[in-house]
């Protein structure tokens, strides 16, 4: 971690399609999460969650990093990583193992797991994430944790997130050569959750979607746990791009005019409100409606909402999502959002930034820092594991098991 001071620092880097975060996070005495430093940069050389020039991204990923030491008052050494791309898939998988001594221990929970994760990946695909569903011992079903129960036979269910070799170290490069460490990839929208949904939520059903500028990813929870992730390789930038084609703007002011004016929702703006529009090749701006813009735009939320929901109906989760959906990410901050999504969803639909943090929140308080706030809480959740472990390991306990495991060797 990055260490100053023996301050306990975690630090999480989202490279997004159009911007490059980096949070860092102070893990208090009372185990909460204070944000203590934020830096952002655009993102160039990124397209739809992929890396298209390596030296550009290195100079907006080194200029991110400067801008939260500065103000985090430290030096980053390593960073919990997002990744997304229409590269990421999932797989829900399968474990069975037998009960060593009747009763349930840390290593059969290991072992079922292992057994479960243990499907054969083609040499282009990496493991991100093996996350268990749950538990069943015997006939009973729907175990959450299982240690300390009487059994013969227990089975795992486990989500498998995977991504492709190539993008993963294409990305990992971009930060090693900045001098920063890649602690673990991250799968975005598994962040995004960690950042701004409940247990409540995952356990009666929810569905997460991080609408950034070139990918939608979504991560769908039941029973408390993740059954579903998915990346859908269109996102804001064909609004942008919609809007500056049927205006004739360039890119960078069709940028402007959706973050300033545009609504989801036609029925929200009135007719007479008007918008100065920048032309091309030095002719003079033009004068248009808000109402328009409105038209233009509408429709392409229309296809990114529906392209949602036909994941969900493809997955056989869409009955179960009883929370409604959360999005996040650049793209749900616009006016009118909300409105839309439950008008086609049908269901509940809030936008939704970082939660559950101290310090410079107002630096955060924002749909698109829902990712790398996520990767810090993730990064928190690993670290107080790993302590954990490094405890269980220690002591008595296990130089008797150890002093067992060689007298069963000899005899």
């Amino acid at each position: 971690m990055a260490k100053v001071n023996d301050r306990n620092l975690v630090v999480g880097l989202d490279i997004g399609t159009s911007k490059i975060s980096v949070a860092v996070g102070e893990i208090t005495l009372d185990n909460q999460l204070s944000i203590v430093g934020v830096g952002s940069q655009p993102a160039r050389g990124m397209d739809k969650g992929g890396v298209n020039d390596l030296n550009l991204v290195i100079q907006s990923i080194q200029r991110a990093i400067n801008e939260a030491e500065l103000m985090a008052d430290c030096h980053i050494t390593s960073v919990y990583l997002g990744i997304s791309g229409k590269h990421i898939s999932c797989q829900n998988e399968n474990g069975m193992v037998p009960i060593n001594d009747q009763e349930v221990t840390q290593e059969d929970v290991d072992n079922v797991i292992h057994t479960a994760r243990s499907v054969p990946l083609s040499a282009e695909r990496r493991m991100l994430h093996v996350l268990p569903q749950e538990y069943s011992i015997d006939c009973q079903d729907g175990i959450k944790s299982p240690i300390g129960m009487s059994g013969v036979r227990m089975e795992a269910k486990v989500h498998i997130v995977t991504c492709a070799n190539d993008m993963a170290k294409n990305i990992v490069k971009c930060v090693e050569r900045c001098d920063v460490k890649a602690d673990q990839l991250i799968f975005s929208a598994l962040a995004s959750s960690y950042g701004v949904i409940t247990d409540d939520e995952k356990e009666l059903g929810i569905c997460v979607v991080d609408i950034g500028a070139g990918t939608m990813d979504i991560a769908v929870f039941t029973g408390g746990a993740l059954r579903h992730t998915a990346v859908i390789p269109v996102a804001g930038n064909q609004v942008t791009s919609d809007i500056a084609k049927i205006f004739r703007t360039p890119l960078s002011h069709a940028e402007d005019i959706k973050v300033q004016y545009a609504c989801a929702l036609r029925q929200m703006v009135s007719m007479e409100e008007n918008i100065e529009v920048p032309s091309v090749g030095g002719r003079p701006a033009r004068s248009m409606s808000r109402h328009t813009l409105a038209e233009v735009v509408e429709p392409r939320y229309h296809e990114l909402f529906e392209l949602i929901q036909e994941e969900l109906r493809q997955c056989g989760l869409e009955d179960q999502i009883a929370a409604g959906y959360v999005l996040t990410g650049g793209t749900a901050k616009m006016e009118g959002v909300v409105e839309f999504a439950e008008e086609v969803f049908q269901m509940p639909v809030r936008v939704a930034a970082p939660q559950r943090i101290a310090g410079l929140k107002e630096y955060v308080n924002d749909p698109t820092y829902a990712t790398v706030v996520g990767l810090l809480q993730y990064g928190m959740q690993a670290n107080e594991q790993s302590q954990s472990e490094e405890k269980s390991t220690e002591g008595v306990t296990s130089i008797g098991t150890r002093i067992l495991a060689w007298f069963k060797g000899e005899f």
